[in-house]
């Protein structure tokens, strides 16, 4: 199958070069590397980005996307350009008869925006992958299906950390990282997130920690405002951290029987048992279980894009739908949003 890419930055290619990174680790070189899949070519308006493919990729390179697709006619089409234009390059992979796209997170930069690509994703006419890689890592299918089967008794409670360097505005890691944190959250709890309160240093600023409280919620039950928490309902708190010269991004999920813990490096589940520390009480242990060998977090998602492309009624793991929910939480944060449309 012919894949294309429009945007050819870190996440389209450039981060391939990256000697630390599981490999492989953007659209480029999961596209190279899937043996149904080959390179046909790239767009975009930076002329060095385009050079840099070219040299690094070895195919045709395009200025334009529009006039990409009509010569190369791809199957798949990636799109790694910012937020503001993933509608326009859903709408003309659609148009073109492409059968199915791959969209970067955040899905779009407004919540119109990603209603929009969502129901080009219900139409039929496009099957739209939200490329939120966890949840083609395997990793977070492991720790998924630990939760599933209630292998450590219920969820009562899930929180998460993200830091990503020192000056950051929090409102730009909410949407770029954040996002992944928002959706992996529902994706390992198999429920819906809702907003409730924030309290803590303001979204604008590049300084402090803001801390948002929400609940975990299933299908149907509307967990907005700040009601008591319904039953059967998951509470969260999301600490979203400036000033930190290193990098966290981490999940923890409380169960009845255990915990587990995931994030970037990090694979761990602790159980219940006889306390060694005091008579009558149990205590938590880490087991043993850990994760090991690549994720494929990368490559996975590309064969799911074959796979729609192949059966036009498949619904991807990570679809559109996905993404809207996502985008849907960020637009629910306030006071910061001010009431504009505008995320980013």
């Amino acid at each position: 199958m012919k894949a294309a890419i429009v945007g050819l930055g870190r996440i389209g290619s450039l981060l391939e070069d990256d000697p630390l990174r599981e490999k492989p680790c953007t659209h480029a070189g999961a596209i190279t590397a899937d043996p149904d899949c080959i390179l046909a070519a790239g767009s975009d308006g930076d002329g060095e980005r385009r050079r840099l493919f070219a040299e690094r990729w070895g195919c045709p390179v395009y200025a334009d996307a529009e006039t990409m697709l009509k010569e190369t006619s791809p199957d798949i089409l990636h799109i790694a350009t910012h937020p503001d234009s993933h509608g326009y390059y859903c709408a003309l992979a659609a148009a073109c008869h492409i059968p199915a796209a791959v969209c970067e997170k955040p899905l779009a930069d407004t919540l119109g925006g990603a209603r929009k690509i969502a129901a080009l994703h219900r139409s039929g006419k496009i099957r739209i992958i939200t490329n939120h890689e966890r949840r083609y890592a395997a990793d977070y299918g492991e720790a998924r299906t630990i939760l599933e089967e209630g292998r450590l008794g219920r969820l009562l409670s899930a929180s998460g950390r993200l830091c990503m360097g020192k000056r950051r505005r929090l409102l730009d890691l909410l949407w770029h990282d954040g996002t992944h944190m928002v959706d992996a959250l529902m994706y390992l709890s198999g429920l819906r997130l809702w907003h409730r309160r924030s309290w803590g240093a303001s979204l604008s600023d590049r300084t402090g920690t803001a801390y948002l409280a929400g609940i975990l919620a299933p299908a149907g039950v509307k967990g907005g405002g700040r009601r008591l928490i319904p039953p059967g309902t998951v509470p969260v708190l999301i600490e979203l951290g400036a000033e930190r010269d290193h990098l966290i991004f981490e999940l923890e999920f409380s169960c009845e029987a255990g915990r587990l813990r995931i994030g970037n490096g990090l694979f761990e589940v602790w159980e219940s048992g006889p306390s060694p520390y005091a008579k009558g009480f149990r205590s938590l242990t880490k087991t043993e279980r850990a994760f090991k060998g690549p994720t494929g977090y990368f490559a996975n998602m590309v064969k799911d894009a074959v796979r729609c492309v192949r059966d036009r009624t498949h619904e991807p793991r990570s679809s559109a739908a996905d993404g809207l929910a996502a985008i849907r939480y960020l637009r629910s944060i306030r006071p910061w949003n001010q009431g504009r449309e505008g995320g980013l």
